[in-house]
């Protein structure tokens, strides 16, 4: 089952085994479940602490739990754990060995004082990049404390139960039989949400820090390395953000940052993440800003307002606050976002397969979307609302070569139609004729451009029609100590490697700022 390289990469990490585990399988006569076995069985082939029995009676089948010898398993992986979920089976085996956890002592202690019984199931496709962060953590709580199961289970292998369950994007996890959430979850996210009383206990914390030299508002691209630049003057830094990483972590090919050949969004950002961490930077994750109180209008220091209730105090601040998805904003898209309403056609696509669906979208995203899932599903629909493609000329002879897709140009979707329960199809309307005509499809992805996450700041200082931060040559806004950098902002061409050049200027104007303040005071 696996190639002689991985298995001797595997052999050297359960090496780290602290106590004997068993897996046990519970198998049918599939295909899937002779790969299971034999995936199994290399494993157990590997250590002297790892035992494989081939009894269990679970009702999936395929599938099979992870367990220390002695005690009740709570980790099962209901389909095969290879593609990206390949490392989520060596963690889930690490851990339950023994091997700790990279998760700092607090949240370990946190997580342990949870009680209650919690009955995880998690959905995943094979070939989603968001999947992982949840099965790993979902195990890892499941390790941590015993009143904690989980069982990742591959829609595709189970297509009766996505069927029925009427999953349409992934991940999609249950608890205790009801939805607990969708898509991409950190660690944190997860105990937040459990630990009802973390989140008061967490804004009593945030409101008692000291003010920041720097304040940087966001974790994307541009945040890192303006909290990077920041810390190495040696002035007091923090990062406050919704999500570590932003956007960049559903970004799955990263092919053009330079000197990197190739790389993934969420190896980005765990690479960003700790550089930033090496300069000691307070980071705050899992924050929502929703106001900023410029130092002009308050007499002293700027406030940065939270959701959460707390309020952060800097002498500069720096908004990288970046940008999300366009929606189409046409009926029906709210009522069935993931119901057939996807954005990501990596991680949901295959949940997809043999099935009809639309691109919403003419550009290199919508285009590539388009070819990707013609090697899923039956057929794709492709609608752009100009009168011709804007993607690369590459890519468009690649889309018009493929026999499984159709493309209508110079339309505008109108309505996304469904059943109550999931989406049937779309309207849309030609601009030529003004008829308007009705697809039937069981899903559309939406890849229209995106939206700066700046509605929160309308009032506090300018931004343009397009809703982006205006800034001047050296990242000053329209507020004096207030600068931005970024996706959010005016600047052109929304890249990765062009967001942290902005995030370095912005930080070195601010620092600027900062000593001439200091010198003037």
């Amino acid at each position: 089952m696996l190639e002689a390289n991985i298995k001797a990469q595997l052999g050297a990490y359960l090496e780290k085994l602290q106590r004997p585990i068993e897996l046990v399988a519970s198998l049918d006569d599939s295909s899937s479940a002779h790969e299971m076995r034999s995936l199994l069985e290399d494993i157990a082939s590997l250590s002297a602490k790892v035992a494989v029995r081939f009894d269990g009676a679970d009702a999936r089948k395929p599938s099979f739990s992870v367990a220390a010898v002695g005690e009740a398993p709570r980790i099962r992986f209901a389909g095969l754990p290879m593609g990206h979920e390949f490392t989520s089976m060596v963690l889930a085996l690490l851990q339950t060995g023994g091997h700790p956890p990279k998760v700092e002592a607090a949240l370990i202690e946190q997580i342990k004082a949870i009680p209650g019984k919690f009955k995880f199931e998690t959905y995943v496709s094979l070939e989603c990049h968001n999947c992982p962060d949840v099965i790993q953590a979902l195990n890892l709580m499941a390790v941590l404390n015993p009143g904690f199961e989980n069982v990742m289970i591959d829609g595709s292998l189970y297509q009766k139960e996505v069927e029925e369950r009427q999953i349409m994007a992934v991940p999609m996890v249950f608890l205790n039989g009801e939805h607990f959430g969708q898509g991409r979850m950190s660690i944190e996210e997860i105990v937040a949400k459990l630990d009802t009383g973390a989140a008061t206990r967490e804004a009593e914390k945030l409101d008692a820090k000291e003010a920041y030299d720097v304040l940087v508002v966001g974790g994307g691209p541009a945040g890192s390395a303006a909290a990077i630049y920041a810390a190495r003057k040696g002035i007091r830094t923090g990062v406050v953000a919704e999500r570590f990483g932003g956007q960049v972590m559903d970004t799955l090919g990263i092919e053009n940052f330079i000197s990197v050949q190739h790389t993934e969004g969420p190896k980005l950002v765990a690479a960003l993440e700790q550089h930033v961490k090496e300069y000691g930077v307070d980071i705050m994750n899992l924050q929502r800003a929703e106001a900023l109180i410029p130092a002009e209008t308050n007499g002293g220091l700027h406030q940065l307002k939270l959701t959460s209730g707390a309020t952060l105090k800097a002498k500069n601040i720096i908004l990288a606050t970046g940008a999300r998805w366009r929606e189409m904003n046409v009926p029906g898209e709210q009522q069935y976002k993931a119901k057939g309403v996807c954005f990501c056609p990596h991680c949901d696509g295959p949940l997809f397969k043999g099935k009809r669906v639309g691109v919403i979208g003419g550009g290199n995203s919508g285009v590539e979307a388009a070819i990707d899932l013609a090697g899923i599903v039956a057929h794709v629909t492709l609608i752009e609302f100009d009168t011709k493609l804007r993607a690369d000329a590459v890519l468009q002879d690649k889309l018009r070569s493929l026999p499984n897709v159709t493309i209508i140009m110079n339309a505008l979707t109108t309505e996304v139609t469904g059943d109550g329960e999931k989406m049937n199809g779309l309207f849309y309307k030609d601009r030529a004729t003004e008829a308007l005509h009705h697809i039937e499809m069981e899903g559309v992805f939406v890849q229209i451009g995106l939206l700066p996450n700046t509605a929160w700041l309308k009032g506090t200082l300018n931004l343009s029609k397009h809703g982006e931060i205006e800034i001047d040559a050296r990242c000053h806004t329209s507020v004096p100590g207030v600068f931005a950098a970024g996706d959010a902002t005016t600047v052109p061409y929304k890249q990765i490697i062009i967001a942290m050049g902005e995030g370095a200027k912005a930080s070195l104007s601010a620092f600027d700022h900062l000593i001439r303040s200091s010198s003037n005071s």
